[in-house]
């Protein structure tokens, strides 16, 4: 029976640098609905509806059950899978057989076998499957599960790996590849410096030690300077029986650090735990950089982004604008309506400008109260006033429905200036809340720039 349920995770590009992605790596395969499929091979009827009950709580790929090997080799024929959470023990084979039908197949595995075996462990181990779950233990679906959730999850996660031995590079690509991971390769560092140069939102460095052109601990050094790498997490990894090696990367800024050979089941633990820290960290900066009511960006990181962006453009020769929004009696609204009003006229009024600015380089905050800011990337003098003019027509014609079921519109009034070089951020906003008091005073509902100014 097929199952389908929710997780919408797109497909992950496994990515090598001047060299083609190693057979059995695995591309995180998706239906002809767009959703990744699970293979779950499993004879017992309760126990794979359970598996399935668990899975659906936490993503929405779809499950293709097997309760034998030859049908699941049936589904292998037709149907591309992700991977495959799988027992152990089937009606027409055992699990050696099982799982190298699997690895021919190029899909990764999550055992879920009903008895402890220790020598097959040891075994399967080899085999570098994605995670062994004894049923009897404890806690052993919730692994499974988390297992499963964290695999999808990894299509998001950008793994970067240098070494100069393509023998000790490739069976880590090989391995992370396999966990889905978005993964490159590097040859040296000095082109590990280039790939984070052209691809900084990379999260996860794994670097070798003994290099030829520069160490890794000179590597870690390079990278740490660079303000733009200070979320990244980096990995030392060395063949050396040197105690030393470790200590050096972590005071140059390495997060962790292994000792070859390494152990797949220590290596997947520091992964999965570095993983666990870039996410953790992803989820503390959303909320600190966002408002929580519109989801817009707040007031801190528009200036701080801004800021950026205004250095940026004026190096390139790029002029631009910057506008403050605000609606027009707010606060009759709320008086009106109630506040719980006042919150969805907000959240409209942030949804229309996400629409407005689409794909566009323009950025859009909530400064506070009714007050929202839009920098104009690339947009001056006339431009920028029709693009704002669009915004505020748009508003003015938005309904927006309450609780109650009342529907209401409100307007907006918009103050529009040039960036002027040289000028801070907070200087260029003083300057549109003025032109935005001269819409108010003007009758409100009218975007107010200096081409309005000229005008008069």
């Amino acid at each position: 029976m097929n199952i389908p349920y929710g997780l919408n995770v797109p497909k992950p590009i496994i990515r090598t640098v001047a060299r083609p992605v190693p057979s059995g790596t695995m591309d995180l395969d998706v239906s002809s609905t767009g959703l990744p499929q699970i293979l779950l091979i499993e004879d017992s009827v309760a126990v794979a509806n359970l598996v399935v009950t668990r899975l659906q709580e936490v993503s929405s790929a779809k499950i293709c059950c097997c309760s034998s090997l030859s049908q699941a080799r049936e589904a292998i024929k037709v149907e591309r899978f992700a991977f495959a959470v799988a027992g152990l023990n089937l009606p027409d084979a055992k699990g050696d057989e099982i799982l190298s039908v699997l690895e021919e197949a190029g899909i990764a595995t999550i055992v879920y076998t009903a008895k402890h075996d220790p020598d097959a462990e040891s075994r399967y181990a080899e085999m570098q499957l994605l995670d062994y779950c004894v049923k009897d233990d404890s806690g052993a679906l919730n692994r499974v599960v988390q297992t499963a959730n964290r695999v999808l999850g990894n299509a998001h996660i950008k793994v970067l790996v240098v070494d100069d031995q393509r023998s000790a590079r490739m069976s880590l690509v090989e391995v992370l590849a396999r966990h889905n991971f978005d993964v490159c390769e590097a040859r040296s560092g000095s082109e590990a410096l280039s790939i984070l140069e052209a691809e900084p939102d990379t999260h996860l460095l794994i670097t070798d030690y003994n290099m030829p052109d520069m160490d890794g601990y000179q590597l870690v050094r390079a990278i740490r300077q660079n303000p733009t790498h200070t979320a990244l997490r980096i990995i030392g990894v060395t063949s050396s029986s040197d105690r030393r090696v470790s200590a050096q990367f972590l005071k140059a800024g390495a997060n962790d650090f292994m000792y070859r050979p390494l152990l797949p089941e220590e290596f997947q633990c520091r992964i999965d735990s570095n993983v666990d820290t870039i996410k953790l960290v992803s989820r503390l900066r959303h909320h600190a950089e966002r408002d929580q009511l519109t989801n817009l960006p707040n007031r801190r990181y528009f200036f701080e982004a801004v800021s950026k962006l205004m250095c940026e453009d004026q190096a390139k020769g790029l002029q631009s604008a910057v506008a403050l929004l605000d609606i027009d009696f707010f606060k009759k609204v709320n008086d009106t309506y109630g506040h719980e009003a006042g919150d969805e006229t907000l959240r409209a009024i942030a949804r229309s400008l996400k629409t407005a600015l689409g794909r566009t380089p323009h950025m859009a905050a909530r400064l506070g109260g009714e007050e929202f800011a839009i920098y104009l990337r690339g947009l001056e003098g006339q431009g920028a006033h029709d693009f704002c003019e669009a915004i505020r027509s748009s508003i003015e014609d938005t309904r927006i429905e309450l609780r109650n079921g009342k529907i209401i519109a409100v307007t907006t009034s918009v103050g529009l200036v040039d960036i002027h070089a040289n000028e801070p951020v907070d200087n260029q906003l003083h300057a549109a809340d003025q032109l935005l008091y001269m819409a108010k005073a003007g009758g409100r509902n009218r975007v107010f720039s200096e081409l309005s100014l000229a005008q008069q």
